[in-house]
């Protein structure tokens, strides 16, 4: 069973493993530049608005820390559901734009 175990861990790297050490380098100090240093917004607005991000791109590793980090510091249940509807709402936003521009472009109109 521990063989099984590590045979997963070795299918699954460590993030970006396939980025030069150089660059990777520059997107953590990015991130804790943009993220962890102190600007207009708090670090739970900062995390929300992470949560929706996170739906929108499809990172479900990401949604998932900013999920925890968001409870950690004070983020209501509430206010994450918030943050995910709103992200719904993006998404179906996103599906009705594409659609409109396909309509156009194929000039279809199926309900005007």
């Amino acid at each position: 069973m521990a063989d099984n175990n590590q045979e997963k861990t070795k299918l699954t790297p460590d993030s970006m493993t396939m980025i030069e050490p150089r660059f990777r380098a520059i997107y953590k100090a990015f991130y804790k530049e943009s993220y962890f240093t102190p600007t207009a917004l708090d670090l739970k607005t900062k995390e929300l608005i992470a949560i929706g991000c996170s739906l929108v791109a499809r990172c479900e590793g990401c949604l998932e820390g900013h999920i925890k980090k968001a409870l950690e510091v004070g983020a209501t249940k509430q206010e994450i559901s918030d943050a995910i509807v709103i992200a719904v709402g993006i998404g179906a936003a996103s599906v009705v734009d594409m659609s409109d521009k396909a309509a156009t472009r194929l000039d279809l109109h199926h309900f005007e």
